[in-house]
């Protein structure tokens, strides 16, 4: 495999994210509880450690900045992130990010049975290798909750537990021993 870097990555991250209502940011991992390190990037107190590209809608830029820098997330503890999310294989969180390309209803062509369902689970991979092989991945998903190696392709998107004031939102995060990766899609309907 060759090494990552930041126009491989940049560009798998915007093939699977760009066009749906999404955050995805990286950060630090400066504290021994990665739970304070995810709540820095979602509150954006912290900047990519590559200097790697983030993603997150312009919509959500007047909330940042009249409502919390957070926003659309809840504000909320380090204690309130560890009981929102389940663990999930490497495996699972590859699917999980794939899905989060698809819209909330009524999605015209599922990860599962899109022409190009290969390539889309390659960009995942691809985003995910950022963390190394020994990264460590939560999900907000109601399906994490029984099990760590959900089929997150076998259904139409769900939601989990709520993070944010929206409808449904659905996040992944990734951990590692020197980065965290937050990645969550909103249905804002």
């Amino acid at each position: 495999m060759n090494a990552l870097d930041s126009t491989t990555w940049e560009a798998a991250l915007v093939r699977l994210l760009d066009d749906v209502y999404t955050f995805a940011r990286s950060g630090p991992r400066p504290h021994e509880d990665w739970a304070e390190d995810v709540l820095a990037v979602m509150e954006r107190s912290v900047a990519d450690p590559r200097g790697w590209s983030a993603l997150e809608w312009q919509m959500d830029r007047e909330g940042r900045e009249t409502v919390r820098p957070s926003y659309p997330f809840r504000a909320m503890t380090a204690e309130d992130l560890r009981a929102g999310v389940r663990p999930i294989t490497a495996g699972a969180a590859v699917e999980l990010l794939a899905s989060l390309t698809q819209e909330w209803f009524f999605e015209g062509s599922p990860v599962r049975s899109r022409e190009d369902r290969d390539t889309v689970l390659a960009d995942a991979r691809t985003v995910l290798d950022r963390f190394g092989p020994d990264a460590v991945f939560w999900s907000s998903s109601d399906l994490a909750r029984t099990c760590d190696a959900p089929d997150f392709l076998a259904r139409d998107l769900e939601g989990g537990h709520p993070f944010s004031d929206y409808m449904m939102d659905l996040g992944l995060i990734a951990v590692s021993a020197d980065e965290v990766g937050v990645f969550w899609s909103f249905n804002a309907n």
